[in-house]
């Protein structure tokens, strides 16, 4: 069965630790959640280091369909998932769609978890 993931605003930037910070709002908790589970796929986690280690910062869908052992329909969903999540951006050009982490994005949820 599969979820379905609403569209997240983009991660805050805020300097606070939401998990350890205090309560968590159900607002607060259900975005977190979602990206935390976006990520909780080993093809995806690979995908955002894939792209993070680009020299440019992004990568085109081409390039990631060949570095993972993944059929580009799959690596197309894991993307569409991290796209959905708020984690990377899509930009399309001509025939082929690149990839970028969104800036803060992962040092916002790491800094969700410090103590």
């Amino acid at each position: 069965m599969a979820t379905e993931l609403t569209v997240l605003e983009p991660v805050s930037t805020s300097c606070c630790s939401p998990v350890t910070g205090g309560v968590l709002s159900d607002a607060e908790a259900r975005s977190l959640a979602a990206r935390f589970k976006a990520m909780g796929d080993p093809s995806r986690l690979r995908l955002l280091s894939l792209i993070a280690a680009t020299e440019s910062g992004e990568a085109c869908v081409c390039d990631l369909n060949e570095s993972l052992d993944l059929s580009q329909g799959t690596v197309s969903h894991h993307l569409g998932i991290l796209v959905k999540a708020g984690l990377l951006t899509r930009t399309k050009r001509g025939q082929w769609s690149f990839y970028a982490l969104v800036p803060g994005a992962m040092s916002t949820l790491a800094r969700a978890l410090d103590a």
